[in-house]
């Protein structure tokens, strides 16, 4: 039933070597009723330029001060004609059957808040591997992201719990929102196929997110606390499993010939440096 409209977000900041590819694979979708959002970040006069070339495709071109990845998603997302929403980062691409699958998946299921698929990690010469996000509902995203930064969901769900959070510009934004997304209930379903292609780069925001990972999960989990309490005993769980995996991997480290070999080889010379300390 084809009724509803989709409204592709694509959050752009200094992306000029690939946004086109991006824009074209939200235009390239098979549903045919979608509209296309950039949201230009505070980007460079090269972007810009580039912006500029695309807008005559696109539907709307709306353009700010840089306010970081949350702000530019929930600008779009306000401005949205869609019932669904979908969020397009600006350096990854869709292939085209993506829309016309979850937006079936979504209209035959309520229960149904999040659509996402299996994900082509690349980079600009290669395939690095097929990643599958787990789905699942509120009780895996205590534990982990279940899905993709890029995915769809419906707006007035997006609206019901104040859409991204803004202060978050670090990362792990997509994240703390699924969470309260799935707070109330509903689930997060996976296409089984490679739809989204997303493209590793060395100073991506998931690589700088990874570096202040503490910081970013202990905002989460306080921000949260009321929903992570609600499933402590499912947290806590995996959290033993996480260290019991830890142990078993040192103590393989621990037994292994090179490291009892490195050990041997090592203890004179400690010994001889102690002498003079």
């Amino acid at each position: 039933m084809i009724n509803s409209v989709v409204s592709i977000i694509i959050p752009c900041y200094n992306d000029s070597q690939y946004i086109e590819q991006s824009v074209q694979s939200a235009l390239n979708q098979t549903y045919p009723k979608t509209e296309i959002i950039i949201v230009d970040d505070g980007s460079n006069a090269e972007t810009k330029a580039v912006l500029k070339k695309l807008q005559p495709n696109i539907t709307k071109l709306i353009t700010q001060e840089n306010q970081g990845q949350s702000t530019a998603r929930n600008v779009g997302i306000k401005a949205a004609n869609g019932d669904f929403i979908l969020v397009l980062d600006s350096d990854d691409y869709f292939e085209a059957s993506f829309c016309e699958e979850a937006v079936n998946i979504l209209q035959s299921s309520v229960e149904v808040k999040i659509v996402t698929s299996q994900l082509r990690r690349f980079t600009d010469s290669k395939t690095i591997d097929i990643f599958v996000p787990s789905g699942g509902d509120i009780a895996t995203f205590v534990i982990k992201n279940g899905a993709t930064g890029s995915a769809m969901f419906r707006k007035s769900d997006a609206l019901s719990v104040n859409c991204y959070d803004e202060t978050m510009r670090k990362g792990f934004e997509d994240w703390e929102f699924y969470i309260r997304l799935l707070s109330h209930g509903g689930i997060t379903e996976v296409i089984p196929k490679p739809y989204l292609n997303y493209r590793v780069r060395a100073n991506s925001t998931t690589t700088r997110a990874n570096k202040v990972k503490a910081e970013l999960l202990k905002y989460i989990y306080t921000k949260n606390r009321v929903v992570f309490l609600q499933h402590i005993d499912t947290y806590v769980s995996n959290l033993f499993n996480e260290i019991e995996k830890e142990e078993k991997q040192k103590n393989k480290i621990f037994k292994s010939i090179d490291y009892q070999l490195g050990t041997f080889i090592l203890k004179p010379i400690r010994v001889i440096k102690s002498f003079f300390k």
